[in-house]
């Protein structure tokens, strides 16, 4: 059983543990009850509530003796379970009396929800279709069905006092009806009314769930989460309440004495005032929830779930216990809030299977089981005897057991080897030598944890890639870090033990207690002394080593010989000077206005007025000596040629007959 509380409301969950076996004796309880504390406490509940198959709607009869589970949903047309009617999920329609199985039919299309209209003895069937049809189940026949503007509706609704019949579609409206006129008499646009300024829409709202309380309240839930709640005289809702999930709200209830409204989804039940709309309690399930049923005139929950076992919640403050459980309005101030078993430790629950699995199964229907549910209590004496039998090994295993977890326990007393990485070991020990004194130290709970650096995947890289060793030669490290000379050889030591894997546990010394505060100041004075000292003295070691440089860098230069370099120039390039580059240097650095004026006095550069009033430019390229050749070479192939050409002159043509041609 297990205890939660929210505003200061208690919320019992019943359906964790077994029950008791009923067919204990008087004496046999009061023997435990006296050798045993715990067993006073315990609490006598349904044996596994289960159902063989997930179910989706959850119902108690108006007598309070019958809980009811269906796929789809159900309604009861009497007082107990002697008159039924089933909605499956095929289109069928189911109609069970006491004994059993009495009729089927089938709607046109498939059904979401229906409604029993008592005066008229009339089935309203909502589905996949904008029909509402109806069952006349005093006549055994179909009536005209009712024509909604809506393509398909969801949920539907019959209200116990004037017998208004509403219909939630999937436009997100609430179509009301009157059954005697067959004519609809108002429309709610709740899609548009549970929209608001703090709410956040994907999606067109949906209907999905409908319930009526008294003559001109009406609950109204939405897929996107919201509830509504109406007066029928008015088409603006009086509260809208968000469960901030996002989920449709699949079941609404009333509690009249507390003035409260359950609304479930699939995650959690709130209640909630109905006038100011302050929530009053919640609860959130284990597993996702299909159905809530309010049991009649107490305080007790039940909930459909995605799993074959039933939810049992029982709020002492909503009312009541029921009669099957009336001890628990006196031992609710007993219980503690931990889960507690409710199994007696000398007997045992076995399945069918487990009988089969142990070759009992000709013990059935003899003293030794006693069937409960859909199972057997059996004596646990017997119960280990048959299974040390079978399975004769069972202690040895459980003695291996034992001494692998002893082991276990003495190897994390030892001391551990510390892994360190490849690169950069001095500062991987020192960030564990720190996190040991941060752990050590008393004052841990009051500093917020930090992230390891060796554990962080960010500064993964610094302690794999040699180009992120750190310096200790370095100018700047010996000057942050002028003690680190002491340390680092304490460091080093340390490294060659878990280098040569050497375990060895150090004794801890403890750090005296009541330190007088001159003691303190004295050894911090000193400690600052020393760093001056020691930043003086790396200052001096910088310095000549500094000077040792520079001595080797002049004896080196003076060792050198200063030979002459030779350039190479590009082929067919002339070389004037090296002022030519110079020259063109500067000339690049002029403005266009000087090199035009440079360029004309070279004679490079001709500037002409036109007879329209324009300027004309022309330019004179610079040959290199490459092209001036190839110029040269080529006048000189063209002279030859003309000296080699021969006249043409002495060639006539000879007179053809016929006429000439023009």
């Amino acid at each position: 059983m297990q205890v939660s509380s929210l505003n200061e409301v208690k919320i019992y969950s019943l359906s964790c543990g077994k029950s008791l076996p009923e067919w204990l004796s008087d004496r046999k309880k009061r023997a435990l009850q006296k050798k045993d504390v715990d067993v006073r406490r315990r609490i006598e509940l349904i044996q596994d509530f289960e159902m063989p198959t997930v179910c989706t709607t959850i119902k108690v009869s108006k007598d309070g003796q019958y809980i009811l589970a269906t796929v789809v949903t159900f309604e009861t047309l009497s007082d107990d379970y002697s008159k039924i009617v089933f909605l499956h999920n095929d289109r069928y329609i189911e109609f069970h009396s006491q004994s059993g199985f009495y009729y089927k039919t089938r709607i046109p299309k498939f059904g979401r929800d229906f409604s029993y209209h008592y005066p008229s003895c009339d089935l309203y069937f909502v589905g996949a279709s904008s029909e509402v049809y109806r069952l006349n189940l005093e006549q055994g026949r179909y009536l005209n069905p009712l024509q909604t503007d809506a393509a398909e509706n969801n949920v539907c609704d019959i209200n116990s006092v004037h017998g208004l019949f509403a219909t939630g579609t999937i436009e997100g409206r609430v179509e009301c009806w009157d059954p005697r006129t067959r004519s609809r008499v108002g429309l709610l646009d709740g899609a548009l009314s549970s929209v608001t300024a703090d709410s956040e829409i994907n999606s067109l709202p949906t209907i999905s769930a409908l319930k009526f309380n008294g003559a001109l309240t009406m609950a109204v839930g939405t897929s996107t989460g919201q509830v509504l709640l109406y007066d029928l005289r008015s088409d603006k809702p009086l509260l809208v309440k968000d469960h901030q999930y996002g989920l449709p709200i699949k079941s609404l209830h009333f509690q009249d004495s507390l003035d409260l409204i359950l609304s479930a989804d699939s995650r959690i039940v709130k209640m909630w005032n109905k006038n100011s709309g302050k929530i009053f309690t919640s609860l959130e399930p284990e597993h996702d929830i299909n159905d809530v049923c309010l049991y009649p005139g107490s305080g007790m929950l039940l909930t459909a779930n995605e799993t074959p076992k039933m939810g049992i919640y029982y709020i002492p403050v909503l009312g009541p216990a029921p009669r099957w459980c009336s001890f628990l309005d006196n031992l609710t101030e007993e219980l503690e809030e931990n889960p507690e078993s409710t199994v007696y430790d000398d007997y045992k629950f076995v399945t069918k299977k487990d009988l089969e699995n142990l070759g009992l199964t000709h013990l059935i229907g003899s003293p030794f089981l006693r069937a409960y549910m859909h199972g057997f209590f059996m004596d646990i004496r017997l119960y280990h005897k048959v299974k040390l039998m079978v399975n004769p090994f069972a202690y040895e295993e459980y003695r291996k057991d034992k001494i692998r977890q002893k082991i276990e326990e003495t190897r994390a007393q030892r001391v551990q080897l510390k892994k360190l990485p490849k690169v950069n070991k001095e500062l991987a020990l020192k960030l564990i030598e720190e996190e040991e004194e941060k752990q050590k130290s008393t004052w841990k709970k009051k500093v917020k944890s930090l992230p390891n650096i060796l554990t962080d995947d960010r500064f993964k890289v610094m302690f794999e890639n040699p180009d992120f060793q750190v310096d200790e030669e370095s100018e700047e490290f010996r000057l942050l870090n002028p003690l680190v000379s002491k340390i680092s050889e304490k460091r080093k030591k340390k490294l060659r033990l878990l280098e040569q894997q050497e375990l060895h546990e150090k004794e801890e010394e403890e750090e005296p207690e009541g330190k007088p505060s001159d003691a303190e100041s004295s050894e911090s004075s000193d400690d600052e002394k020393d760093w001056v000292e020691e930043v003086r003295k790396q200052r001096r070691l910088l310095h000549q080593e500094e000077k040792v440089k520079r001595q080797e860098q002049l004896r080196e230069d003076r060792q050198t010989v200063l030979k002459p370099q030779f350039y190479e120039i590009k082929a067919g390039e002339e070389f004037r000077s090296f002022r030519d580059s110079a020259t063109k240097q500067k000339l690049m650095n002029k403005t266009l206005e000087d090199r035009l004026k440079l360029e004309a006095k070279n004679g490079t550069l001709s500037i002409s007025d036109t007879t329209v009033g324009s300027k004309q430019l022309t330019f004179t390229l610079k040959r290199s000596e490459q092209q001036k050749k190839q110029q040269e070479a080529e006048k000189l192939h063209r002279q030859e040629r003309k000296t080699l050409r021969r006249s043409a002159g002495h060639l006539k043509s000879r007179h053809r007959r016929g006429r000439p041609f023009h």
